[in-house]
């Protein structure tokens, strides 16, 4: 893998300063005090070309962000660098934070949220992994929920006739839905805060243009199943109690997120979206066996669990 000099150099940046090294799951990153390098394999580079097309439809725009400096790929790797925002992970300021310094990151996570979901977004937006998955490709992940491609995910994982009745039957839902820019990963180790707010959103390599409400599958997901969410492999998720509150202050910060009618059955199909896909796509059969029991409990009325 390309040093991170080489990165520094390739980035126009000057490479001498103290760069702290960070875990992660794809990606490895080094922190310095003004600038975030991140490196992976060859196949983090569309992950990255993504991401620095997202983030530049940010700019004048009031979401808060980490600014894109350059992106490169080399015969080592991929490598990313942007602007170091203030303070550290939700996930990191979570555990000692008050209910009150926490319920104000909620509300500055809302407002964030807001202003993102303002943002314009080409028709068809999707990472490059998903568009390729969705035409026959490897899953390398599962999520974000892409309305339209639900059926083709039925097909993919050999579902009953209950599972495709019960999602056609859905599918009307979403037929007056306004497409927006969605991020698609929000769960603790993707939001920077400080001082009790939100000082940024990071790592936009999921965004796609989808209805503003599947913003909330990683959110709900994330708070319901912490233990699935730890920042790195061999790390531990959120108290799930500490974030039971998340969802209704996030509704008091941003009300009309949450004001979609059929709301609950929305949720339902966005769950159902990304247990399908695992359902159907990952090589593990004790995972599969999970997702499957997951979607015949949302089918039979019962909910995910």
């Amino acid at each position: 893998m390309i040093s991170i000099d080489g990165v520094l150099a390739a980035a126009g940046l000057p490479v001498d300063g103290h760069y702290e090294a960070k875990g992660g799951w794809v990606s490895r990153a080094w922190v310095g005090h003004d600038f975030v390098v991140r490196m992976g394999d060859a196949s983090a580079s569309s992950a990255y070309e993504h991401e620095a097309s997202v983030v530049a439809l940010l700019e004048g725009t009031e979401v808060p962000n980490a600014r894109h400096i350059a992106h490169g790929t080399t015969a080592e790797g991929a490598w990313y660098v942007s602007s170091r925002l203030p303070g550290r992970t939700l996930h990191d300021a979570w555990p000692t934070a008050s209910v009150a310094e926490r319920r104000s990151i909620i509300h500055s996570l809302g407002e964030a949220l807001r202003a993102l979901h303002q943002v314009s977004a080409p028709a068809g937006l999707m990472p490059p992994w998903l568009h390729g998955a969705l035409a026959g490709g490897a899953w390398p992940a599962y999520h974000p929920p892409v309305v339209g491609a639900a059926m083709s995910l039925v097909e993919d994982a050999g579902s009953s006739a209950s599972v495709h009745s019960w999602v056609s039957s859905h599918l009307p839902l979403f037929d007056a839905d306004q497409h927006v820019l969605v991020h698609g990963d929000l769960h603790g180790s993707n939001i920077m805060v400080d001082d009790g707010r939100v000082t940024g959103l990071i790592d936009f390599a999921e965004a796609v243009a989808q209805p503003a409400d599947v913003e909330l599958d990683t959110i709900l997901r994330w708070c319901a199943r912490p233990e699935e969410f730890p920042p790195t492999p061999s790390s531990r998720g959120l108290d799930v109690a500490s974030l039971a509150p998340v969802r209704g202050w996030l509704e008091e910060a941003y009300p009309s997120l949450f004001a979609r009618p059929s709301l609950g059955s929305r949720l339902a199909f966005y769950d159902l979206w990304v247990e399908l896909a695992i359902f159907g796509h990952h090589p593990d059969a004790r995972v599969r066996a999970v997702a499957e029991g997951r979607i015949r409990r949302t089918v039979s009325g019962s909910g995910p669990a």
